[in-house]
């Protein structure tokens, strides 16, 4: 008889949970059952595969070198598994299962949340999942099925589609202009109090283009921030000078809370991206969100 046949696919089940809830307590509460219960299955588990794995402390469980294999192997297999579970029983077409979405707080707000809660109205049998951060998370280890990142994308291993294009603005107070001047030209950047945002791959690195002309500035920063909204509620705040996108600065624009530098020069234009992690199964919620947000976020 085969391995496979001997493995109760609900111990696997509860072994995924383990690892993504990070301890066997969490686990159960996920699972709805006790602690035990949880320990005995991953007991089971490990004496028919006959390695350990976890490692166990007062403290933590970690997973074995054999344990992060099976995870790897195990958890779309499972996933996919779900998929076809919650598809049963209910109508052609209609989505259901949880669609677990991810994007920075500044885009949650602007666009995604509503788009979500649209989306959501539509399909009453999905459950939504929508977490924000300006970090960027690991898709996999997260149990991720969807980012929406804005920018340029670092992570090869991943699978993105462009939804779109925006504009970058060069902004500042008019406090701060008042008292520092405004710039010119590009190069007068390089003696203005910049403040950096670092989630960008070359923050302290502009090209600036008008009409076949290109210039390349560098600027030094003694602020530096590692979210969007805070470098926005900076340049309020008269603390320099930066770049936003125009989603997140069109309302502090319209009311004169920051002043758009040297509008006849652009800055390269970035994307907007559905991501989603590796592999060969991509979810009808998944591949159908992608096409509603992209028509979401056409102009009117």
């Amino acid at each position: 008889m085969s391995l496979l046949n001997q493995v109760d696919l609900n111990s696997l089940v509860v072994f995924a949970a383990v690892v993504e809830c990070g301890g066997f307590t969490a686990a159960a509460d996920r699972l709805g059952v006790a602690k035990a219960k949880v320990s005995v299955q991953v007991a089971r588990l490990e004496a028919k595969l006959g390695t350990a794995l976890f490692v166990r402390t007062t403290r933590k469980v970690s997973l074995t070198d054999a344990g992060r294999r099976l995870h790897e192997e195990c958890k779309p297999l499972l996933h996919g598994l779900q998929e076809a579970i919650d598809q049963v029983g209910h109508d052609e077409g209609m989505l259901a299962g949880t669609l677990r979405l991810t994007t920075s707080v500044d885009h949650a707000v602007q666009s995604l949340a509503r788009a979500a809660a649209e989306f959501a109205a539509r399909h009453p049998a999905l459950q939504i999942d929508l977490r924000t951060g300006d970090r960027v998370v690991d898709l996999v280890e997260e149990g991720i099925d969807l980012a929406i990142r804005l920018g340029w994308l670092r992570d090869s291993s991943l699978r993105a589609v462009k939804l779109g294009e925006f504009e970058q603005h060069l902004v500042a107070s008019p406090a701060y202009l008042a008292r520092a001047g405004r710039p010119k030209q590009p190069e007068d950047l390089a003696a203005h109090d910049w403040v950096a945002l670092m989630l960008l791959p070359t923050p302290f690195t502009w090209k600036f283009s008008r009409r076949g002309e290109t210039r390349t500035v560098q600027v030094k920063s003694r602020i530096r921030v590692d979210s969007p909204g805070a470098l926005r509620t900076m340049l309020r705040q008269g603390a320099g000078v930066s770049v936003l996108d125009q989603y997140s600065v069109q309302d502090d624009l319209k009311s004169g809370a920051l002043v758009r530098l040297l509008p006849d020069w652009s800055l390269p234009r970035a994307g907007i991206h559905a991501v989603y992690p590796p592999g060969r199964h991509v979810p009808p919620r998944v591949r159908q969100f992608i096409d509603f947000y992209r028509a979401w976020l056409k102009p009117a």
